[in-house]
């Protein structure tokens, strides 16, 4: 699903009690599919905020997301869920797989969002979890995995919905450094194969690099790109 990504003049404040918290001003940049971008800066900076904004997880205080020219934010609540579902598939830091379902439901769980899963999604499923080397534990649960596998099934269950914008929060965060530099394989790969836009919040360097593009924190809460 090829999608074009655009923020014009993001901010985002919080009320706190009587106090307003700025933690992001003036964010633009766009993105197009097969593109990689990376958010990198200190902690606190508001990388995941600008991350779930454009996730539409949360909305901006002032300015304008588009997605394929689609300014989500004018739908109704539900057809924002539906857009997001379709639209976009999130990893984070921790792979947030159902402890009770095996590794093919987990898979499968955004498809259940809006109706039944079909023999096309389930077979779909199947063949993600052979693309990230998975497909001899189709049936475990999660306690029966690795860190690595876990989150290695959190990314196969982004992709399930072929989503033409793919999110990501510190997917090696909780990983070892070999573990990371599979997992961090796998994302790039994947995103190679599917020519989805792929962006990520993450604190690593050398992930950082691998992307074709990153955006910075600078001070007074914005961002810029790094040339």
């Amino acid at each position: 699903m090829a999608v074009q990504l655009s923020l014009k003049q993001i901010s985002k404040t919080f009320q706190l009690g009587d106090n307003q918290i700025e933690v992001l001003r003036d964010v633009s940049f766009s993105i197009d599919s097969g593109q990689s971008l990376a958010i990198t800066g200190p902690s606190g900076s508001g990388k995941s905020t600008l991350l779930h904004l454009i996730g539409t997880l949360d909305s901006p205080t002032t300015g304008q997301i588009q997605i394929d020219n689609q300014n989500p934010f004018s739908l109704s609540e539900p057809d924002l869920a539906r857009f997001r579902n379709r639209t976009i598939g999130f990893v984070f830091q921790d792979h947030h797989l159902l402890p009770q379902y095996s590794v093919i439901e987990n898979v499968l769980i955004p498809t259940l969002a809006f109706g039944k899963t079909t023999s096309q999604q389930i077979h779909r499923g199947e063949e993600l979890l052979g693309k990230v080397g998975l497909s001899h534990r189709i049936e475990h649960r999660p306690a029966e995995m690795s860190g690595g596998e876990r989150q290695r099934v959190a990314i196969a269950r982004a992709l399930i919905n072929q989503p033409g914008l793919i999110l990501c929060d510190e997917p090696t965060g909780n990983l070892d450094r070999s573990t990371a530099d599979q997992v961090s394989d796998l994302l790039l790969g994947l995103h190679h194969q599917m020519q989805n836009i792929l962006i990520v919040v993450t604190h690593s360097p050398k992930l950082a690099n691998r992307l074709q593009r990153r955006i910075t924190s600078q001070p007074r809460h914005t961002f810029s790109e790094v040339v």
